[in-house]
């Protein structure tokens, strides 16, 4: 079973895992929570808006419940990605080819980092454009199996995936704040309103 499921499926009495750090002896070793896990606290940390979605029914629900939060129903959409087009084509998105006159960005992503719970994507999701360059809110579709232990895993990962030719243009987005409530810790950075729609696909 699923992580997830457990996490977001059950609420059945404590398990292991809530036992809490003073609980143990003062020298064990620190429990390391699983990979999915981390990512999941840490993107929270980082101000990442997380949707768990068990099926691609849940998926189209909760990018039509964004769309409707957001008052983006005649606003324009930036996707880069065709597969992305063609999985979203019901919705009839008003989209658009240019970064200034798109209101969100529908996109992937190369992998979930565990360790910061940051995305890394490359020139496969943004071309070459740099983040700043991209509208401010983000709508990235990922697969809990994107879940990596570290950005290094997901720099081999993109090598093995692409011996031929690796993409450029690779970086990470870890700041997740609408310009209203970026703080000191996100200043310089390109920070996006990002919503994560993950799909389970364990």
């Amino acid at each position: 079973m699923s992580l997830f499921r457990k996490i977001f499926g059950s609420k059945s009495a404590k398990s292991d895992e809530e036992l809490k750090s003073h609980d143990r002896g003062k020298y064990m070793p620190e429990i390391k929570l699983p990979v999915d896990e981390r990512f999941t606290i840490n993107f929270k940390a980082n101000g990442g808006k997380f949707l768990y979605c068990e099926n691609l029914e849940e998926i189209y629900s909760s990018l039509n419940n964004i769309i409707i939060e957001n008052n983006w129903e005649d606003s324009k959409v930036l996707i880069y990605d065709n597969n992305l087009k063609d999985r979203f084509k019901d919705f009839n998105l008003p989209t658009s080819n240019y970064s200034q006159e798109a209101s969100y960005f529908i996109t992937t992503c190369e992998n979930l980092i565990a360790d910061d719970g940051s995305l890394l994507i490359s020139s496969n999701q943004i071309a070459e454009k740099k983040l700043i360059e991209l509208p401010d809110h983000f709508i990235v579709f990922a697969t809990t199996s994107q879940i990596v232990e570290s950005i290094s895993e997901g720099l081999r990962g993109i090598k093995s995936k692409n011996p031929k030719k690796i993409p450029t243009n690779i970086t990470t987005i870890k700041h997740f704040k609408s310009k209203e409530e970026k703080d000191f810790m996100s200043y310089g950075s390109s920070s996006k309103n990002l919503y994560l729609l993950l799909l389970e696909d364990l």
